[in-house]
């Protein structure tokens, strides 16, 4: 089953006690082709598991980077359908990596849940996360992903109250993302206290790998985080390096050098505890 993929790297950064490195892209920023060689290098630059964003034209959880990330994708004709197929191409070649697509719930309802899911499976996708799907309607996507071996990733807040948690987790599996600040994606960073004092809290309810995402930009902030977390999200970070590329009509090449090269900074954060 996909989750397989999930469960074994935590299980082996476990006996390693160093955490993993989670990157995030928004598939087909700034264009199809060059956001393919984008996130087919990301593995190869250090990424432990890579977070690939469908493009949506209404990506509220999101802040301006990868809302523009999301604008540009479109207009370069990104689809779900194109996005599945670029996860099939990318298994072609990497058998070992997970990926975690990143999808608000519009474009899947269209394409129909079970067709998605299906197509899903076959290209490898090993986990969902659906901001835009409560756990009270676990039963329109959450219930039928499990079932075919999909990982459905929580999102837990600063807000999220010990009450709240225990159903917010209720079905939760592969591992759970922490939202460390109370906000939209690429804003703010949070205090290490802070973060620390709210991992302690999830883990009483539950035994998944704990993941920190939201305002991480740096290795140090990697290291700092990962002290204490199982995995770091980063995204916004590596989203305006592509933006930036893409503004002053750098080359693909150069592009996908750039942001190999800062995904290599970062995971020398992931150093063991």
């Amino acid at each position: 089953m996909n989750n397989n993929r999930l469960n074994g790297l935590f299980e082996r950064l476990k006996q390693e006690s160093r955490p993993a490195l989670v990157t995030f892209v928004t598939a087909g920023d700034p264009n199809p082709e060059t956001g393919y060689q984008i996130f087919s290098s990301l593995a190869d630059a250090g990424a432990d598991i890579i977070e690939l964003g469908m493009p949506f034209s209404d990506p509220m959880a999101d802040g301006p980077a990868i809302q523009l990330a999301n604008i540009r994708a479109l207009s370069n004709g990104m689809t779900l359908r194109k996005t599945l197929d670029q996860v099939a191409a990318f298994r072609e070649s990497n058998s070992h990596t997970p990926i975690i697509l990143m999808v608000y719930y519009n474009p899947i309802y269209h394409f129909g849940v079970k067709a998605f899911l299906d197509r899903a499976t076959e290209a490898g996708v090993d986990g969902l996360i659906i901001v835009d799907l409560p756990s009270e309607e676990d039963d329109e996507l959450c219930h039928p992903a499990r079932a075919q071996g999909i990982d459905w990733i929580r999102l837990t807040t600063p807000t999220t109250h010990d009450k709240r948690l225990a159903i917010v987790l209720k079905n939760a599996s592969g591992f759970v993302y922490y939202v460390s600040i109370a906000g939209v994606t690429g804003t703010a960073s949070a205090q290490k206290s802070d973060v620390e004092a709210a991992l302690e809290r999830i883990r009483k309810q539950t035994d998944l790998p704990l993941a920190v995402g939201f305002g991480i930009r740096t290795a140090e902030q990697v290291k700092e985080t990962g002290s204490f977390a199982d995995a770091v999200v980063v995204g916004s970070a590596i989203i305006d390096i592509i933006r930036q590329c893409d503004e002053t009509q750098v080359d693909s090449a150069e592009t996908v050098k750039q942001v190999s090269d800062f995904v290599k900074e970062l995971a020398s954060g992931c150093v063991p505890r």
